[in-house]
């Protein structure tokens, strides 16, 4: 198994896998026996939400759907069992709890031994992000299964007029998850979204503890980012919670989810003195680069 120094002066690692598998990237979209692939965890996710499957609210309004699917190991075949799904979207009106006791359309399952997972709930609408902009209508996923990185995903569905300005949702790697609502004979509606688990870089938690804290930009002190660890992963704290982060080695770490011509990284230093550097880059649809940096507070 191939070792990669993460951290300059400590005797850190990461271990690289496989970066998707049996998935292979092959310069348009994702391939192979099962693909699945990540996108954006957006900014309302919530942590600890209720183990339920059925997440109707009685007296709101909205279209129930299903939403089933199977999670695999990363082989695609074995059914993968008590895999923790967690799933959020927004309420008919384009709304998302996120700070109730009730965590309305939130919910945890787990899956079976058939590797099944399903709930109960409402189809999403799109919803207006500013500026004349719309989200196409998605559900949120989060899959944890031991042993691999945990899935943060999104699904959205055939014939939204929203998803060809999305950039997320019109990337190529997002083509599989435009799913077809089904309607049944007796009216009822299902979503089904099969899930293959990958292994990819994984940083050892030690490594991140030296990465975790606040960090105050060289230029403008008022701009600082916070990282915390949740589950041995890289998070970059926002509002709500957080967004999770994907090691890609060399001391970097990637924002998931963005479209596949822009690119947004997090390159950590340690210089000599204990201190730690970042410095973040995003390249945008152009190819244009621009750089920041920050250092952490001590």
């Amino acid at each position: 198994m191939k070792r990669r120094t993460f951290l300059k002066n400590t005797a850190l690692s990461a271990v690289a896998i496989s970066a998707y598998g049996f998935v292979r990237f092959d310069g348009n979209s994702f391939v192979g026996d099962c693909e699945t692939t990540t996108d954006i965890l957006g900014p309302f996710y919530r942590p600890g939400s209720p183990v339920r499957n059925n997440l109707v609210i009685t007296g709101e309004t909205g279209d129930p759907i299903l939403l089933k699917g199977i999670v695999y190991h990363k082989d695609c075949i074995t059914p993968f069992k008590d895999a923790k799904v967690e799933l959020w979207h927004c309420s008919a009106s384009g709304i998302y709890d996120n700070e109730s006791e009730e965590f309305k359309y939130r919910g945890t399952a787990y899956s079976d031994q058939e590797g099944k997972y399903y709930f109960n709930s409402i189809l999403p609408v799109p919803y207006d992000i500013g500026g004349g902009n719309f989200r196409p209508a998605h559900f949120h996923m989060m899959i944890s299964a031991k042993g691999y990185q945990p899935l943060v995903t999104q699904l959205y569905f055939t014939g939204d007029k929203y998803i060809k300005d999305d950039s997320s949702a019109s990337a190529p790697t997002a083509k599989r998850r435009i799913l077809d609502v089904q309607k049944l004979r007796n009216g009822n509606k299902v979503v089904e979204y099969n899930v293959g688990m990958s292994d990819i870089f994984s940083a050892e938690p030690a490594a991140i503890d030296k990465l975790i804290g606040v960090y105050i930009d060289e230029k403008n002190k008022e701009d600082k980012t916070e990282f915390f660890k949740k589950d041995n992963v890289l998070w970059s704290k926002n509002e709500i919670y957080g967004i999770n982060l994907n090691y890609i080695g060399d001391n970097k770490f990637q924002y998931p989810g963005l479209a596949m011509n822009e690119n947004l990284t997090f390159h950590f230093e340690i210089m000599a003195d204990g201190t730690v550097k970042l410095t973040q880059t995003y390249i945008n649809g152009k190819g244009e680069k621009e750089s920041s940096v920050a250092m952490k507070v001590k």
